[in-house]
Parts: C-alpha cells; sequence; structure tokens
C-alpha cells in the first residue's frame, strides 16, 4: 500500500473548522474529536456517499475495502491526523502505513485507507506534510479507557473476560508473529487495545498502532548496537511494560519476538488490576521501575476484591515474565494454556 500525495489544502481546512474532509477520492464529516497525542489526533468521521449505494454498485469506501466486514453500517469512521514536522516522522509515517496493510487478521486494527498531503505553512512558510489514516471505530474505547471508568465504579472484569480479551490479544500476535519474517508490536499495552462490549459475550478486543512494529529478530553484535537497540526502545516501548532484554541488552544477544511476550504478561496483570505489574516502583521513595523488570519482581494485590482472581492466572503471568528471554515462552505455548483455562474456569 503507497502513499498518496496531493495538494488538497482544505483537508487541513477542513479538519481544524469541522467540515467535510476527502481521503484521495471518499469524502467524510467530522463529527468531533475522539482523542489526542503528541502531534496526532483521533476524530470520528462519517462517510458522504454523493449516490445511494447498491449491492450493484458499492459507494465511496466499499469499492475500496476488500474486506466488507471492515465496513460500518452506520458510515461512521476513526480518522487519525498526524503533523509531520520533519522528514523523519515523515518516514515513520510511510513505515506505519506500510506495516499496516501486511497484517490481515480480526484481531487488528486495519488500516481502511490513508493520505499523506502538503500543506502550506501560512502565506510565505514552508511546504509541510499531514498525514490522514482512515479505520473502524470502537467508541468504547482503550482497556485503558475501561479501567478509568470500572475503577470509578469500583467494578472489574470476570475472570471468563480476562481470559477472553487476552485469548483474542494472542490471536492477533500470533498473526503477526507467524509472518515471514515474523513481526513484533514493541508496544502491546492496555491503551494500545480496543474494546467493544457485546451483550451476552465477552467483550470484542482488537490491537492496534503499529507504529512501533517492525521485524522481530535481531543479532546485537557490539556495544554500539546494544545502546541504539536501547535508544529505538526508549522511544518507541512504553517503559512499564518493556522487557528486560530492551532495558539492560547485552553486547552479544538475538532479540526476538518473546520481547511481546513479557508485554503481553504486563497486560493480562493489567486486565485484572488496572496496571502494569512494575508501576508500582514508580511510587515508592527510591524505587526503580528498570530494576523492578530487570529483576521481575512482580507485587499481587492480596486483600479486597482485587484479589480474587485464580492463583492460575498469577502463575500463568508469573511464567511469561521470565526476565531470560531464552526460557520466556513462545505465543503458540501461551494459547495452549490460556485455551487449558478457559476450559478449566468458563465450565
Amino acid at each position: 500500500m503507497g502513499c498518496s500525495f496531493s495538494g488538497l489544502n482544505a483537508l487541513y481546512d477542513a479538519v481544524n473548522g469541522g467540515g467535510d474532509v476527502w481521503i484521495n477520492e471518499n469524502r467524510f464529516r467530522v463529527v468531533r474529536q475522539l482523542g489526542e497525542g503528541g502531534f496526532a489526533f483521533v476524530f470520528l468521521v462519517k462517510e458522504i456517499v454523493a449516490d445511494a449505494p447498491s449491492a450493484a454498485s458499492p459507494g465511496g469506501l466499499a469499492k475500496k475495502v476488500k474486506d466488507p466486514a471492515h465496513l460500518s453500517a452506520d458510515g461512521t469512521y476513526a480518522m487519525k491526523k498526524v503533523l509531520i514536522q520533519n522528514k523523519e516522522q515523515l518516514e515513520l509515517v510511510r513505515e506505519e502505513i506500510r506495516v499496516s496493510s501486511l497484517f490481515n487478521h480480526p484481531n487488528l486494527l486495519p488500516l481502511l485507507d490513508h493520505a499523506i498531503i502538503s500543506v502550506k505553512d501560512g502565506q510565505e512558510g514552508a511546504w509541510k506534510h499531514e498525514a490522514f489514516l482512515l479505520f473502524p471505530v470502537h467508541l468504547d474505547g482503550t482497556l485503558l479507557d475501561n479501567f478509568t471508568s470500572m475503577k470509578a465504579k469500583k467494578e472489574t472484569f470476570s475472570t471468563t473476560d480476562v481470559l477472553h480479551i487476552f485469548r483474542q490479544l494472542c490471536d492477533g500476535l500470533k498473526h503477526m508473529h507467524s509472518l515471514e519474517p515474523p513481526y513484533a508490536h514493541n508496544d502491546v499495552k492496555p491503551g494500545n487495545v480496543l474494546l467493544t462490549r457485546r451483550k451476552g459475550q465477552p467483550p470484542l478486543a482488537i490491537l492496534m498502532d503499529f507504529g512501533s512494529a517492525r521485524p522481530s529478530r535481531k543479532q546485537i553484535r557490539s556495544r554500539q548496537e546494544a545502546l541504539q537497540l536501547q535508544e529505538w526502545t526508549s522511544e518507541h516501548c512504553s517503559a512499564p511494560f518493556r522487557a528486560p532484554e530492551l532495558w539492560d541488552c547485552p553486547s552479544h544477544a538475538d532479540i526476538d519476538e518473546r520481547t511481546d511476550i513479557w508485554s503481553l504478561g504486563c497486560t493480562l496483570y493489567a486486565i485484572m488490576y488496572g496496571v502494569s505489574p512494575f508501576e508500582y516502583a514508580l511510587g515508592e521513595s527510591g524505587g526503580s521501575l528498570q530494576l523492578a523488570i530487570v529483576n521481575a519482581q512482580i507485587k499481587w494485590p492480596n486483600t479486597g476484591p482485587k484479589a480474587s482472581y485464580p492463583e492460575a492466572l498469577h502463575q500463568f503471568v508469573t511464567w511469561m515474565l521470565q526476565p531470560q528471554a531464552a526460557v520466556r515462552p513462545r505465543i503458540d505455548d501461551i494459547i495452549i494454556h490460556v485455551d487449558k483455562l478457559i476450559a478449566k474456569f468458563t465450565k
């Protein structure tokens, strides 16, 4: 999937003014802003189709999207707008678009369309770029959003929901880890998991944000390469969910997709308890997040309703959070084990 360039400066004015936006040949109306972070903004948009679509002649986006399951029944989508400040950021956005096009799985958020446009900064200003990425919308928010609302109500996920949410994340990661070459997500965390609540069923869980996804297998053969990897991961991998080998990389190491398994273990803990198993270190006097992670010093709640999850889930988390990557399980091992737990606790 390539990047489209055009001089449609109207895109810029439309988004900032709440009007209409064109992404390539398709038109969308901005409904409202859903969120923002860094140089990116996410908007709820609704497709505007000039002629009434039919089965024989589908309208707008339907002509472009390969999987009709990704189309919205009411024409609403999420649009991510990225303000690109320099050539390095432009290359990062291009890479995110390229990598997103590699995946096709129901538990990975699909990129439906995209455009990168040139925008002039004022009358005499230099030309800059902005990217517009279109995705299916999930208005129930992320796992992180759900933690916040559930905490206010003193609610937690049931054991069944914990296991089914986690199982779906495993499915999405297995797809990425099974590519040739295998890809690591590199930033698995509650803020990158979208949830859709379903009546009478566990929530639908979808892994998103492939801006940090890269081929997973790296041979580190010098101190310089180790430091370069640590610098890259410090910018792209969220600290409380980052694997030990990415904090303190040896000068001779073979890095693989089991960095994601560490993050997955932290995320399973978070589905139960709302935070990473190591964030307690940030609140302790003299505490060190890095030391807590490198030494796998997990703290478990021991009082209240949060302590009510089965010990088997705690053991499952501990199995994934082995500081030595070489003995950490792979995604196929994780799936076999979680299926056994689902069978045990959902009878």
